[in-house]
């Protein structure tokens, strides 16, 4: 399976409490929701075709707890199509601390996470996709276990949260491979990881 990332940022890198289902207010965060209607119907068909796509999800901790809460056990959500692809697909988490995941379909992937992640990537099949989860996402870049990434960017600076990437971290290179901007203002960017950065020589 192909490793893929799909992540919400406003113009400052934020990805936390981006919309009602991943409402995170964590360090005194105080601007959550900031997604919410953002966007054209061109782009949430887009992201609701991605999920359908799937063939297995990926999370970290929190994001699966939030979205179990949401996706996974309101009505109205696990109705949505979104809410379908999830239910109905294996979802795995990488945790060292969950024993007792409430959704069905969940595997907590413990110990070696890295051989763990390189073992699904090896089933047959198309996508296995990571939603929000953002320490998992740069862990999984870091570890060169990401074949895709989507960023969906939205025409916001919070000015607080937290950032999809730190302020310290690795350097990465990516090929940009697909790129719309809707009639909002929001830009969806699909890259491709490329090795390391070239920089100038002094």
């Amino acid at each position: 399976m192909k490793l893929t990332t799909m992540t919400q940022v406003t113009l400052d890198g934020v990805m936390q409490g981006n919309g009602a289902a991943s409402d995170d207010r964590r360090n005194g965060f105080e601007r959550g929701g900031w997604a919410r209607g953002a966007g054209d119907d061109e782009t949430r068909t887009f992201i609701t075709q991605t999920y359908q796509r799937a063939d297995a999800f990926l999370f970290g901790r929190r994001t699966f707890e939030l979205f179990a809460g949401s996706w996974g056990s309101i009505d109205q959500m696990r109705a949505h199509p979104i809410g379908v692809a999830l239910v109905e697909a294996p979802k795995y988490v990488a945790s060292t601390t969950l024993t007792a995941p409430r959704w069905e379909e969940t595997t907590v992937l413990g110990g070696d996470l890295a051989a763990a992640v390189r073992e699904l990537k090896a089933k047959p099949g198309g996508e296995l996709q990571v939603h929000g989860s953002g320490s998992l996402t740069r862990w999984l870049l870091e570890n060169d276990l990401v074949d895709e990434m989507t960023l969906i960017v939205i025409p916001v600076i919070l000015g607080q949260g937290a950032r999809l990437f730190p302020e310290t971290g690795p350097d990465l290179a990516f090929n940009l491979v697909e790129s719309r901007v809707d009639s909002k203002g929001v830009t969806t960017q699909v890259f491709r990881p490329a090795g390391r950065p070239r920089y100038a020589t002094a």
